[in-house]
């Protein structure tokens, strides 16, 4: 089970664990360019484990179940080699979109379980991961369409990744809940030496910049007007995660006619394909809502297969307590006896803040740190910006007060946080990781060379 593609690689003497973990509807396949790039810089001092229990429509099942499956497949890995005489000493966890929240949730469940203690915690890094859900940014009608329709499509983790769900008896979501100072979720991510994020900046239908990003604005909401400081030495992708925007350049004045082609331009390429949308969206919708409907109730079943018989035997044993203070009460008892296509809308105008074209450093530093950081930036007594800095104020998204808080919780954690700017396919989603050998998608291997020369510690 060493990855989807085949290898020569001899890994028997490998003694660190990467796990890579796909993301909604996916595969491990998706993951065969990540995996690929790891051996060419590496070859065999990783052993690569791609998971399979969650593949296809089984990540309809939630974010509980799917992380439950990894950790089982994690262990067994773990046990196998152990049995050869083959001894893992470290491990890094990847996740890609949905596969960032299981990958999290496992990561929660490996600390409660000892391994974080046995194993060194090195990298944890995900890719276009919707970290503070996917409920859009709306307001008035707009909310209730696409946040009330949405999680109702998707079986338990539509319901978790719209943060409807309550989890166990917590009354809170479960992304809320995985984001918990106090829960073993956060305790566990704080362990890994390095930990970052890649976000997407625009194209990615999927997961919206807030959400992988970590961010209550979109600084990049206006990117004609933007001049976006790239990281030098990855082309025109990755944007430096210290200073976004640098001042803008000298433009000269754009000509009435200039203006009116640009138009033009505009509406031959959207007025066709806005007829086109017309006559297949209400097609493709209703194929999706059938399709959704019939997985959904496959998924409800699994659900509840997972909870008894030999599953539940099997499965059991994950159920650990996720708040700290919930663990020391166990231990205490064992002594005695956790869109879209739409514009965001945002809060008012007097609810802004300084926006992450000219952000705190995000590095690996104490959580305490990174949280007086937040608090200062949200009090307005952050460093002002330099000559070389912009000052640029954006709205707050419109977020819910939970999302805000998983948002603040996650950033106290020390995290690198790094826009992608993917300009030469519309599917970004899929082109940040390279998930199929496609010429549009070769920005992607930019990302993935960025990573390994700055966030993956071998």
């Amino acid at each position: 089970m060493e990855s989807t593609s085949e290898t020569t690689l001899d890994t028997s003497k490998a003694d660190h664990l990467c796990v890579l973990v796909h993301g909604l509807w996916g595969n491990p396949s998706h993951l065969d360019y990540i995996a690929s790039a790891l051996r060419d810089r590496y070859g065999n001092e990783l052993y690569i484990l791609c998971p399979k229990a969650n593949s296809g429509n089984y990540t309809y099942d939630g974010i509980e179940l799917g992380g439950e499956r990894l950790v089982h497949e994690v262990e067994e890995t773990l046990e196998s080699l152990a049995d050869k005489g083959q001894k893992i000493t470290k491990i890094s966890v990847i996740g890609y979109s949905l596969g960032g929240l299981l990958a999290r949730y496992a990561i929660g469940l490996l600390n409660a379980r000892g391994w974080l203690d046995k194993l060194e915690p090195m990298n944890f890094t995900t890719f276009a991961t919707p970290h503070v859900g996917v409920r859009a940014p709306l307001k008035g009608y707009k909310d209730q369409i696409f946040n009330v329709l949405g999680p109702r499509t998707i079986s338990a983790s539509g319901r978790q990744m719209w943060l409807v769900d309550s989890f166990r008896d917590t009354g809170r979501p479960l992304l809320g809940v995985l984001a918990d100072p106090e829960s073993i979720f956060i305790t566990g991510l704080k362990k890994f030496r390095k930990r970052s994020v890649y976000a997407n900046i625009v194209n990615d239908r999927s997961v919206l910049f807030y959400t992988s990003g970590l961010s209550k604005v979109d600084p990049f909401r206006d990117l004609e007007d933007l001049n976006i400081n790239y990281v030098e030495g990855y082309e025109d992708v990755i944007i430096d995660p210290d200073l976004h925007v640098l001042p803008p350049a000298e433009r000269k004045p754009e000509t009435a006619a200039a203006r009116f082609w640009k138009k033009v331009k505009s509406a031959a390429i959207w007025i066709p394909l806005s007829l086109l949308l017309i006559v297949l969206v209400p097609v493709a919708c209703m194929l999706f809502l059938i399709n959704a409907g019939i997985q959904t109730f496959r998924s409800s079943k699994r659900i509840r297969m997972h909870e008894v018989g030999e599953n539940g035997e099997r499965f059991r044993r994950y159920r650990v307590p996720v708040l700290v203070q919930d663990v020391q009460h166990v231990v205490e008892q064992a002594f005695e006896n956790v869109n879209a296509v739409q514009e965001p809308d945002y809060l008012s105008n007097s609810d802004t803040e300084v926006s992450d074209a000219t952000p705190e450093k995000s590095t690996t530093s104490s959580a305490s740190k990174s949280a007086r950081n937040d608090a200062d930036v949200e009090s307005g007594s952050a460093r002002r910006p330099s000559t070389m800095e912009v000052s640029t104020y954006s709205p707050k998204l419109a977020l819910t007060h939970e999302q805000f808080g998983i948002i603040d919780s996650l950033n106290a954690v020390g995290i690198r946080k790094y826009p992608v700017h993917i300009q030469k396919h519309h599917h970004s989603h899929a082109a940040i990781i390279v998930r199929a050998e496609k010429d549009g998608f070769r920005e992607g291997k930019i990302v993935m060379k960025h990573w390994l020369d700055n966030e993956f510690a071998l």
